[in-house]
């Protein structure tokens, strides 16, 4: 059965309370778990006491725990210095000590991501994918060379390292990884407004990911048309441009926790440069079908928000208002619980995936 969770990085007040803090309102707000980004939210020094006391405080809530680890990808884990100091200086020891405090304190499911997005930039080189100093396949090869010495350590665990379809990579480069490393140790953490990013139909990305997706990150989708291409904005669950319905049907019975990850300052613009010859050579999965689909969801957005009864461009760019960030994760909340409860009863025969 699906559940339906919160993702601690959006949520407000969440960063300076602390973890059981964050526990206790999930279980007021009715949700069945909390995803943290990094484990380190559970205890910043992976302190066996503090990790046990954060999952008693779970347990007793009846609230189910994901949390993260560190980056795998060689050339972008420079940017996170805590993960190599954890490691007394050597990144791999560091994320190994992640997981296997992770594990020891019982959490199973833990993300992972490939690289960064530059929030504090604009244009192409804002996405590590267009990095000049190294190609995007290098990175891709880095990836899965360095989850070839991580795997032991979480197949000696017990864990999966549930690789994000992070706003940089597409599901189509995850599944090819995933296969290539072994789906008994990795996983697919499906983002739901972030495969909107790489121009893929929501819908068809999730088919594809599907048969390795442990984890999602949840929130829909407003697209509109900007200087740039299009611009992806996020909304709460059933007020974007996804379809629910279509996009939960291959997760229907599955033990996978609906994640919500809000809003704080910004709906976090981020741009499809669909008119850039660079950006276009650098999807080679890229699909006509996905691109004119993703279009047609464009149109139909601005013709609602030309309507009046959708958030234009804007508006859109507007500022988060106070309140905003906690009705975003009440609402979404309400509306997946809905969509779980009428989803039909899974009627495909699964396969196992090939490790």
């Amino acid at each position: 059965m699906l559940k339906v969770g919160v993702d601690s990085s959006k949520f407000p007040g969440a960063p300076e309370r602390g973890a059981v803090w964050l526990l206790e309102q999930a279980a007021e707000l009715g949700l069945d778990g909390v995803f943290f980004r990094s484990v380190l939210e559970l205890s910043g020094t992976l302190d066996p006491a503090e990790l046990r006391d954060a999952m008693q405080a779970a347990a007793a809530l009846g609230l189910r725990v994901e949390a993260g680890v560190g980056k795998v990808n060689p050339f972008a884990n420079p940017e996170s210095p805590g993960v190599r100091a954890l490691g007394d200086g050597d990144y791999l020891l560091g994320l190994r000590r992640m997981i296997l405090a992770a594990a020891d304190a019982g959490i199973r499911e833990l993300w992972t991501a490939t690289a960064n997005y530059q929030f504090r930039l604009s244009g192409l080189y804002a996405c590590d994918r267009f990095r000049t100093d190294v190609s995007w396949e290098r990175q891709l090869a880095a990836v899965e060379r360095f989850l070839g010495r991580v795997a032991p350590i979480a197949r000696d665990a017990g864990v999966h390292l549930d690789i994000e379809t992070h706003e940089e990579i597409t599901t189509f480069e995850l599944v090819r990884i995933v296969e290539a490393v072994g789906a008994d140790v990795l996983g697919i953490t499906f983002d739901t407004a972030n495969v909107l990013v790489r121009c893929e139909d929501p819908v068809r990305a999730m088919r594809r990911a599907a048969p390795y997706v442990r984890a999602t990150h949840v929130r829909d989708v407003a697209l509109a048309f900007t200087d740039e291409g299009i611009g992806r904005f996020l909304l709460p669950v059933g007020q974007g441009v996804i379809d629910w319905p279509a996009l939960l049907a291959p997760l229907a019975g599955r033990d996978v926790m609906l994640s919500i990850e809000g809003v704080i300052g910004s709906r976090a613009e981020m741009s499809l440069h669909i008119d850039d010859e660079r950006w276009l050579r650098g999807h080679p999965d890229l699909t006509a079908a996905e691109a004119l689909e993703v279009v047609r969801l464009t149109r139909a957005y601005e013709a609602r928000a030309a309507a009046g009864s959708a958030p234009g461009l804007r508006r859109l760019r507007g500022p988060v208002v106070p309140g905003e960030p906690l009705e975003f994760i009440r609402e979404s909340a309400r509306r997946l619980r809905e969509l779980v409860a009428s989803l039909p009863p899974s009627t495909e025969e699964r396969t196992e995936p090939r490790t």
